[in-house]
């Protein structure tokens, strides 16, 4: 801690009270930096970080199910008709996500995740506005792989 004029004691310095280190920018004695772990492998500071990358698609899955189902009235009011196909596209696509969300444990669910991501930018051919949740589900989905990416390798 430090007072209003400085650090509390003698030994601390502005570098140790914020957890700089010297040259890299990393926090020095922080497990799996520089000296830890193997070498060119960074811990996620996670305890499971398995059990959380599979949170994280599966709450993009279901997030986009949900979505789906609500989008259902609003596209028919604003965007004009939503005919048969395309509402069991949208009603198929939801089903898809929130069963993908419970079987993120496999390990082909990541890439079935990808390819629903596909279908609901084709399903944009039946209506413009699932063309439009598509590219916004593509994006988020996008990043959520890149997040898994970054944290298991």
């Amino acid at each position: 801690m430090s007072g209003p004029t400085g650090p509390a004691r003698p030994d601390e310095t502005p570098e140790t009270i914020t957890g700089g280190g010297a040259g890299s920018g990393q926090p020095e004695g922080v497990p799996g930096t520089d000296g830890d772990g193997p070498p060119g492998q960074r811990r996620s500071g996670l305890r499971d970080p398995q059990r959380a990358v599979r949170g994280l698609g599966a709450g993009t899955l279901a997030l986009e199910a949900l979505v789906l189902l609500l989008a259902i009235q609003p596209i028919r009011v604003v965007g004009g008709d939503l005919g048969g196909p395309a509402l069991a596209a949208v009603m198929t696509l939801a089903v898809l996500a929130a069963l993908l969300a419970g079987l993120m444990r496999r390990p082909w669910a990541w890439q079935a995740g990808t390819v629903l991501q596909g279908l609901l930018l084709l399903s944009g051919l039946l209506h413009w506005a699932l063309f439009a949740l598509g590219v916004i589900f593509a994006l988020v989905w996008a990043y959520a792989l890149h997040v898994r990416r970054v944290i298991l390798g």
